[in-house]
């Protein structure tokens, strides 16, 4: 029951920018912000300190729902996306400036005797990584602060994933075909 409950949370928090449009549309007032209020609260729960750092966006992420429900403003249901990409920033930044760098962390999951070579190409990639969450952030930002629900939705729910996407696969070729090369 937790693994399904953790799935069914998860697909909420990625496809949050879906549930927004379509509660605002189609639910009575403040119901969106009281159900996805719920699944992050279940989520914190689930959660129980696996990963420290997405504590606070989750919480975050009550406090605006939450906040957004009793305040009766819908809008303050437009800044999450901003929130997650601030969160990931931040963890981003922090290892590159403490190290190791987030994307050498990962990397060592799979290859944990890294050659000392791979580790500036890691740094880089994280930077590059840096580079998207301030991009997107921004993006985030100002489609909640200046666009309608609509381009809110297609920025937060579709083109920051392919975006994500995009500079995953792109890095795994590049590191996979070119690198292997040299």
């Amino acid at each position: 029951m937790r693994l399904l409950l953790q799935i069914v949370t998860t697909l909420v928090v990625i496809g949050y920018p879906l549930a927004v449009y379509f509660g605002l549309h189609y639910l009575p007032a403040g119901s969106i912000a009281l159900a996805l209020c719920a699944v992050l609260i279940l989520r914190l729960v689930l959660q129980q300190q696996q990963v420290k750092a997405l504590v606070l966006p989750l919480l975050v992420g009550i406090g605006l729902t939450a906040g957004s429900f009793v305040a009766k403003e819908n809008h303050w249901l437009l800044f999450y996306p901003v929130v997650i990409n601030l969160t990931m920033l931040a963890l981003f930044g922090y290892s590159l400036r403490r190290g190791p760098s987030m994307i050498e962390r990962l990397a060592r999951l799979k290859e944990p005797e890294l050659p000392d070579e791979a580790i500036g190409y890691l740094k880089t990639v994280t930077l590059v990584w840096c580079g998207l969450f301030i991009f997107n952030g921004a993006m985030a930002l100002y489609t909640a602060l200046y666009a309608s629900l609509e381009t809110w939705t297609l920025y937060n729910g579709l083109i920051a994933y392919l975006l994500i996407g995009s500079l995953f696969g792109g890095e795994w070729l590049y590191r996979t075909f070119w690198l292997k090369k040299s």
